[in-house]
C-alpha cells in the first residue's frame, strides 16, 4: 500500500503560479513513476503529468506542455507539479498517483494508488 497527499492548491488570478505537492508513504516511493491527473467540474480525470522514477524523463500534456514542471525528490518521498500562466481552465481539482512501473503511463488503469485530491481554482 502507498499513501499519497496532496497540498498546495487554492484560488489563483490567472496568470500566476502554482507549485502542488504530494507526499508519498508507504512503498519504495524512487522505484515507481508518479503522475498528476486533473478533474474539472462534470469531465473526466484527465492525464496531466509524468515522471519516471530517476526523475529524468518527464511527460506532459498539450494542455500544460511548455508552462509546467514536474519533479520528484526522492530523498522527501515528494513529487511535485507547478504550473505556469494559469488560466481559468485550469481549474480542476488535481490528483497525484503512483504508477505501476516501469514506464510512465497516461492512462488512470496505469496507476495503483491516488491522493485524495486538491482543488486549483483560477479566476480571470
Amino acid at each position: 500500500q502507498v499513501q499519497l497527499v496532496e497540498s498546495g492548491g487554492g484560488l489563483v488570478q490567472a496568470g500566476d503560479s502554482l507549485r502542488l505537492s504530494c507526499a508519498a508513504s508507504g512503498r519504495t516511493f524512487s522505484r515507481y513513476p508518479m503522475g498528476w491527473f486533473r478533474q474539472a467540474p462534470g469531465k473526466g480525470r484527465d492525464f496531466v503529468a509524468g515522471i519516471n522514477w530517476t526523475g529524468r524523463s518527464t511527460y506532459y500534456a498539450d494542455s500544460v506542455n511548455g508552462r509546467s514542471t514536474i519533479s520528484r525528490d526522492n530523498a522527501k518521498n515528494t513529487v511535485y507539479l507547478r504550473i505556469d500562466s494559469l488560466k481559468p481552465e485550469d481549474t480542476a481539482v488535481y490528483y497525484c498517483a503512483a504508477g505501476r512501473g516501469p514506464f510512465v503511463g497516461r492512462s488512470q488503469s496505469e496507476y495503483d494508488f491516488w491522493g485524495q485530491g486538491t482543488q486549483v481554482t483560477v479566476s480571470s
